[in-house]
C-alpha cells in the first residue's frame, strides 16, 4: 500500500488544517508515494519505537505526537528529536503525527475519553471558527439544479446534521463579450440579459479544491461568476473538549475512583471535592487548563484534563471539580482509536500497537 492511501484517510478523518498554529500534524519524515508493508502505532516517537518498528517489519511510525515540533537546523544526533529522524531516515521509515488535528473532530481524542469515562451525547466544548467559506454562483435557472446537485457531491451544503443545503434567488444578469469569447448564450459584442439562479453553499477550507473543479466541470458558461467569502461561523463538530453527562450523578468521591480506573490513572491531582453530585462532565485530552472557563460556562461539574499549574488550581472557585489525570494517561487510549479506524477501512494491512509505555513521567507511591 502505498503511503499516501494512508495519509489521506487519516488526513479524512482529522484535517490538517484542525491543527492548532502551534502544531506540526501530518507527515514529517517519507515519501507519499512510499510502498507501507506494517504500521506501528503509538502515543509519543521514540528511539525506542523506531527501535520497536525495526524489529517488527514497520516501515512506518503513526503516532499522535509529534516527533519535530520546531524547524530542525541540524541532524546531527544531538538530541533524542534528532536521533529519531536520523534512525528513522537510515531504516526508511516514514513518521507521521497526527496530533490536535484528531483533538478537534468529534470522534477523536476526546470522545474516546468519553467513551471510557461513560460520558454520553458528548459536544464539542469550544467549536472552532474559521474553517467554513461560502460559495456564491450565477447560472441560468435551466442549469441550477445540476449545478446544486455537482457541488452538494463534492462537498457543499453540510451544516451539522443536514446536507444538501443552499440559499437560491432568482434574478437578472447581465454580460457583453468582445470578439474574442464565445458565449454560451447570445452573441459577441451585444449586451445580453439572462434569467439566472444565484447558488449560496456553505463548504469547508479543505474541500475548496475540490468544489471549484465541480463548479467548473459542471457551469456551462464560459466565464464562471463566482465569489467566495471566508465565514468565521463555528463549526459544531469541530473544536476543542467535549462536555456531556453521566448515565448516573456520582459523588465527587465516586467520580474520582471511577476516573482513576477507567483512565489507568496512578495518581490524580485535583481540587477540593465540590459539594454536589457530578452530573455534566467536561474533558480535553492533553494541556486543557486554557478551557477552564469554557468547562464552568458550559455547567460542569467536572473536568478532566491534564497538565495543570499550581496557581491555575485556584481558578476553580469551587465552581468546578478540576481531575488532572496526567498527559499521558489522559491520552493513552488514541492509539486504540487509531488501530480501530484503520482496520476498518483496510482490515487487510498489516497494523500493530506499540508494546512500550512511552510515558516520561514515574511516580513513586
Amino acid at each position: 500500500m502505498k503511503l499516501s492511501e494512508i495519509t489521506n484517510f487519516l488526513e479524512s478523518i482529522a484535517p490538517l488544517n484542525y491543527q492548532e498554529d502551534y502544531d506540526n500534524a501530518g507527515l514529517i519524515v517519507g515519501n507519499p508515494s512510499q510502498e507501507i508493508n506494517a504500521a506501528l502505532v503509538s502515543l509519543d516517537c521514540t528511539e525506542q519505537i523506531v527501535d520497536e518498528a525495526i524489529e517488527k517489519g514497520c516501515n512506518l511510525i503513526i503516532s499522535h505526537h509529534p516527533i519535530v515540533f520546531k524547524g530542525l537546523k541540524k541532524l546531527n544526533g544531538k538530541n533524542y528529536v534528532e536521533r529519531v529522524v536520523l534512525k528513522a531516515i537510515k531504516n526508511d521509515i516514514a513518521l507521521y503525527a497526527i496530533h490536535t488535528n484528531l483533538d478537534s473532530v468529534q470522534n477523536g481524542v476526546n470522545a474516546k475519553i468519553c467513551e471510557q469515562l461513560g460520558v454520553i451525547n458528548p459536544k464539542i466544548l469550544v467549536p472552532k471558527s474559521g474553517i467554513l467559506k461560502k460559495l456564491v454562483t450565477f447560472c441560468e435557472h435551466k442549469d441550477a439544479a445540476q449545478l446544486r446537485e455537482a457541488l452538494f457531491s463534492a462537498g457543499a451544503g453540510n451544516i451539522s446534521n443536514y446536507s444538501d443545503c443552499s440559499f437560491n434567488a432568482e434574478g437578472i444578469g447581465t454580460f457583453k463579450g468582445n470578439e474574442l469569447s464565445n458565449p454560451t448564450l447570445g452573441q459577441q459584442n451585444v449586451r445580453e440579459y439572462a434569467n439566472e439562479t444565484r447558488i449560496e453553499v456553505i463548504f469547508k477550507t479543505q474541500d475548496e479544491r475540490k468544489l471549484l473543479t465541480a463548479l467548473f466541470q459542471n457551469h456551462p458558461y464560459e466565464e464562471v461568476a463566482y465569489d467566495i467569502y471566508a465565514l468565521e461561523n463555528q463549526l459544531q463538530n469541530v473544536g476543542s473538549g467535549m462536555v456531556g453527562d453521566l448515565s448516573n450523578a456520582l459523588t465527587g468521591i465516586d467520580f474520582l475512583q471511577m476516573v482513576k480506573q477507567q483512565m489507568k490513572a496512578r495518581a490524580i491531582r485535583h481540587t477540593a471535592i465540590i459539594d454536589r453530585e457530578i452530573k455534566k462532565v467536561a474533558v480535553c485530552g492533553g494541556s486543557g487548563s486554557f478551557l477552564l472557563k469554557n468547562a464552568i460556562a458550559a455547567g460542569a461539574d467536572a473536568f478532566v484534563t491534564a497538565d495543570f499549574k499550581y496557581h491555575e488550581f485556584f481558578d476553580a472557585e469551587g465552581k468546578i471539580m478540576i481531575v488532572d489525570i496526567g498527559h499521558f494517561e489522559s491520552e493513552q487510549f488514541t492509539s486504540n482509536l487509531l488501530i480501530d479506524n484503520i482496520q476498518e477501512k483496510f482490515p487487510n494491512f498489516a497494523i500493530r500497537l506499540t508494546e512500550h509505555n512511552t510515558n516520561p513521567i514515574n511516580y513513586f507511591i
